[in-house]
C-alpha cells in the first residue's frame, strides 16, 4: 500500500515524471477510462503533496502482504482510528468533501468501497508492473541488509537518505517538524523501500505500531529501462517460437487483441499461448476495465535475462 498513495498521486497531478514518465503515460487513461480520476481515492490523496491517511497503509503482518490482506486490514481499521485520521486530513486541506464525509459517518459501512476502489487501482495500475517493482524493492532490501551485516546498523542508517542522521543515540530527520519519542511511537523501526515515494521520505507513526519509514528505492532510475533479451534463442527450443516471441512483447504490460496485432499471430493462437504461459507461472493477468491486461511474472524476466542459467 505503501506505492499506492505516491503513485495516484503522480497520476492525478497530470505533471510529467522524468523516471516514472513511461508508465504513466500507460496507465493514466486507464484510470481515467475507470472512473478513478473522480472517485474516493482523489479525496483521500491530495494531489500536490501533504498529509494522506494512516490507514491507508495498515502495519504490515510481514516482510511482503498481499494486497489482499492488505485491504482486508483497511476493511477493519478502527473506527477511532478512522475518523481521527480524517479530522487531520480536514486540518490539512480546510475540509472534506462528500465522500469522506460520509465515510467519516459511517466508516464501518463505506471503507469496504474504499478498499474496493484500491483493488480496481492497483489491478490497473500496479499489479501488471509488479514483478518488475518488486525486483527493485528486493534488490534494495538486500544491499540494506548486506552493509548491515558488513558495517552496522549505524551505517546503514546514515546512508539511507541525505535527511537523515544517526549520531549513535538519536535517529534524526531534517526538517521533521514534531519529535518522536518512546512515548509517541512504537518500539522498534520499520523501513519500507519505495519506487514512487519520489526524493523525500514519508512516515507514519501510529501507536502500538512501530514507526514506518519509507524511502526511495536503489535503482529506480533503471526501473522502465528497455530489458536486453539474451535467452531468446535458447527459450525458442523449449518453449516455441510463439510463445517466446509473446514473453519478449511484454516487456509492456498489454492485450491479447494488442499483442496479436504486434506479433502477427491470431488472436485465438495469442490468447492459447498466454494461457499455456500463465500455467506455467510465466505470465499474469490483470483485469483493466473491459480488457485484461497481461504481463511478464519475474520467472519470466529471469529466464529472460539469463538469470537461471546463472
Amino acid at each position: 500500500m505503501w506505492e499506492v498513495a505516491p503513485s495516484f498521486r503522480l497520476l492525478r497531478s497530470g505533471s510529467t515524471h522524468p523516471v516514472h514518465r513511461p508508465w504513466a503515460d500507460q496507465v493514466r487513461p486507464r484510470m481515467v477510462a475507470a472512473g478513478l480520476d473522480r472517485g474516493w481515492l482523489c479525496e483521500l490523496i491530495p494531489p500536490t503533496g501533504g498529509y494522506i491517511p494512516d490507514f491507508l497503509n495498515p502495519a504490515p503482518t510481514g516482510p511482503a502482504p498481499t494486497p489482499a490482506a492488505e485491504r482486508d486490514a483497511i476493511r477493519a481499521s478502527p473506527v477511532d482510528r478512522v475518523r481521527q485520521d480524517l479530522d487531520h486530513l480536514a486540518r490539512h486541506q480546510g475540509n472534506l468533501g462528500p465522500r469522506l464525509r460520509a465515510l467519516h459517518n459511517d466508516p464501518q459501512g463505506l471503507l469496504a468501497k474504499v478498499a474496493d476502489e484500491l483493488e480496481t487501482y492497483w489491478e490497473l495500475a500496479l499489479a501488471p508492473y509488479w514483478a518488475r517493482i518488486r525486483a527493485v524493492l528486493d534488490a534494495d532490501i538486500l544491499y540494506r541488509a548486506r552493509m548491515a551485516a558488513e558495517h552496522g546498523t549505524g551505517h546503514l542508517l546514515n546512508d539511507l537518505h541525505t535527511s537523515l542522521s544517526w549520531d549513535g543515540n538519536a535517529l534524526r530527520m531534517a526538517r521533521r517538524k514534531q519529535p518522536l519519542t518512546r512515548t509517541t511511537a512504537g518500539t522498534g523501526l520499520l523501513l519500507i523501500p519505495s519506487a514512487f515515494t519520489g526524493p523525500g521520505l514519508r512516515t507514519r507513526t501510529t501507536l502500538p505500531d512501530p514507526p514506518q519509514l519509507a524511502y526511495p528505492a536503489r535503482g529506480i532510475g533503471t526501473l522502465w529501462k528497455p530489458r536486453s533479451v539474451t535467452q531468446a534463442d535458447t527459450l525458442s527450443a523449449v518453449l516455441g517460437r510463439s510463445r517466446t516471441l509473446l514473453l519478449t512483447e511484454l516487456e509492456i504490460p498489454d492485450s491479447t487483441t494488442r499483442l496479436a496485432h504486434r506479433t502477427g499471430l491470431s488472436p485465438a493462437g495469442v490468447s492459447q499461448n498466454l494461457t499455456a504461459l500463465r500455467n506455467a507461472g510465466l505470465v499474469s493477468a490483470h483485469r483493466a476495465g473491459r480488457s485484461v491486461l497481461y504481463a511478464r511474472t519475474a520467472a519470466a524476466e529471469a529466464l529472460l535475462q539469463g538469470g537461471a542459467s546463472a
